[in-house]
């Protein structure tokens, strides 16, 4: 019975911690700087969501990693319930916004998979401009740029880790390092930094 309990606490915190390096990577100043977002609400669950979609393909593509992909999930739903009720929307609002965020992120989930499937570079970039990430107008073709980079490099590097790292809760992904650079001299050229 003590080993039950044990289990879970190790479980509880190998969510912790894979939640925890996914949302420094949505931290990054490069998200907001060279991606365009706003430093708005919206502009930060975009940043969390792509990065969350990103994780979720990496899980997806192997059975033993969905049941902890599924934690994770349950663990950003819980993150945004408590936002919500530490910036003061009302109790009884939050269930409804809750609805409507999740509805956002599975929608951008939708958008964006097709063409990630297909490594169809300008697929994505459509996606990516029909989505209107941050919630606001409808971002740059730089910024555009910088996003189809990011999520098709990110997307090749999340494929190589291993999945004992993972259900170990190691997520080796520094928030601060960014995974994607400009190309110097070439603007709106994006690629991955290894």
């Amino acid at each position: 019975m003590l080993e039950r309990f044990r289990r879970k606490r190790r479980n509880r915190a190998i969510v912790e911690h894979l939640y925890d390096g996914i949302v420094a990577r949505a931290r990054s100043p490069l998200f907001f700087e060279a991606g365009g977002l706003p430093d708005t609400v919206m502009g930060r669950f975009d940043a969390l969501a792509v990065e969350m979609f990103l994780f979720l393909r990496r899980c997806g593509s192997e059975p033993a990693l969905q049941p902890l992909a599924q934690d994770v999930v349950d663990r950003f739903m819980t993150d945004m319930d408590h936002s919500m009720r530490e910036i003061g929307i009302g109790y009884m609002t939050v269930p409804k916004r809750m609805r409507k965020l999740a509805g956002l992120f599975y929608q951008r989930v939708r958008a964006l998979g097709g063409p990630l499937d297909r490594a169809d570079r300008d697929g994505l970039a459509a996606a990516l401009q029909g989505e209107k990430l941050g919630g606001g107008d409808a971002l740059s073709d730089a910024h555009i740029a910088f996003w189809t980079a990011h999520i098709l490099d990110t997307s090749h590097l999340y494929a190589a880790i291993d999945r004992t790292e993972i259900l170990a809760g190691r997520w080796p992904v520094d928030g601060n390092y960014p995974l994607t650079r400009q190309v110097s001299g070439r603007p709106g050229l994006w690629q991955a930094v290894l």
